[in-house]
């Protein structure tokens, strides 16, 4: 997946390329991929990641605005075929490794749907991530659910004077 967040100068990160998006500046829309705010005329420049978090805070950075809930889901059930295969794993005892990679794979889009859902809020972080499953009915679906707070962040200053 390629990486869209942007960062203005030491101010704070905008996600270019998804709609509705706002200068975090003076909150004009931005259209296309510009350099520029058209309105404050504030550079805009690339930044290389886009952080998530379990916690509430993240150190090293100030939390600027928060944006809202996202949320990632994704339903996941296994063929016939996979049922059989871990069903015969679980008579031997053990990881149920057909299972596993799945459910790894589930959790990964689950996060990654949150992300961009965030992406499009104009976040740069997500804070307080959780990741919860659940089984739908007597069914053979399970629910992937990645819930977290969608924040725009920018590192806190530096201030020699704190020191000890």
């Amino acid at each position: 997946m390629q990486d869209t967040n942007r960062r203005i100068e030491n101010k704070p990160y905008v996600a270019l390329g998804e709609k509705n998006m706002k200068c975090p500046k003076c909150e004009n829309p931005l259209l296309d991929d510009p350099k520029f705010c058209s309105k404050c005329k504030t550079p805009i420049t690339e930044t290389p990641t886009f952080i998530i978090v379990t916690t509430p805070t993240i150190a090293g950075y100030k939390i600027k605005r928060v944006l809202g809930i996202v949320t990632g889901l994704t339903p996941r059930t296994r063929g016939v075929f996979g049922q059989f295969m871990g069903g015969l794993e679980s008579l031997i005892g053990g990881e149920i490794t057909a299972f596993s990679s799945e459910m790894e794979k589930a959790r990964w889009e689950a996060i990654d749907r949150a992300k961009a859902r965030a992406i499009t809020l104009g976040a740069n972080a997500i804070i307080g991530l959780d990741v919860e499953t659940s089984s739908i009915g007597q069914s053979s679906i399970v629910l992937f659910s990645a819930t977290g707070t969608a924040v725009l962040i920018e590192p806190e200053s530096f201030d020699e004077t704190n020191l000890i």
